[in-house]
């Protein structure tokens, strides 16, 4: 790896959102892709932070830290990705469900996802079922991701299953699901594909269902 892309890799790490936008500009400037100083320096970065905050080493403030800075290089490399039509592995709709309000989390997962080489569309907190449905439509996603942190709002994520299978949209998405009260249990009993008890696991789970993994 590039001493640049190593130091890409070391600023996401540190979440140095500082030193990253000149170094990633600096990346470019020297002949590399788009693509090159994702692949090879902010996703082995955000790899990096998401193995340790899964072993309890990070907490979340650090990987939000990280997550900015991820986020400051993105905001130089998205235009240019999409520019030069560079494949993502797949695409992530991502939403609070309606009558919840919290999105650290979520937010975690889609800074997360990106990390990961996902195209990620946040719908925000407070999101109706007919609104994901609406996003699945326009947007075309491999993934669903889902977030409640209240048990009141939790089963908003069953009905917006059946929303979406009322749709007939069901089978086109793997829809995932997660928050502080959320269980494997609570994911089989509405029929979710999956479970993420953090935003690490989410990336991971995400590209097990689109075979990056």
């Amino acid at each position: 790896m590039s001493d640049l892309l190593e130091k890409i890799s070391a600023c996401v790490i540190e979440g140095n959102d500082k030193d990253i936008v000149g170094l990633t500009n600096d990346a470019l400037a020297s002949g590399m892709s788009p693509q090159q100083v994702l692949d090879n320096g902010l996703m082995p970065g955000m790899d990096h932070v998401g193995v340790e905050f899964r072993a309890g080493n990070m907490f979340v403030p650090e990987v939000l830290r990280s997550a900015r800075a991820m986020q400051a290089a993105m905001d130089i490399l998205r235009p240019l990705l999409a520019e030069t039509g560079a494949k993502m592995v797949g695409k992530v709709i991502l939403g609070t469900v309606k009558g919840d309000l919290h999105d650290i989390g979520k937010n975690l997962v889609g800074m997360m996802c990106e990390g990961a080489g996902f195209e990620v569309k946040d719908l925000g907190k407070n999101v109706e079922p007919e609104a994901f449905v609406q996003a699945v439509k326009e947007f075309n996603p491999d993934i669903v991701g889902m977030s409640a942190l209240l048990t009141t709002t939790m089963r908003t994520m069953e009905q917006t299953i059946k929303a979406l299978e009322e749709a007939g949209l069901r089978d086109k998405v793997k829809i995932m699901v997660g928050g502080a009260p959320v269980t494997q249990a609570f994911a089989d009993q509405i029929g979710a594909d999956g479970y993420a008890s953090n935003a690490a696991s989410a990336a991971e789970l995400a590209k097990k269902f689109v075979g990056a993994a």
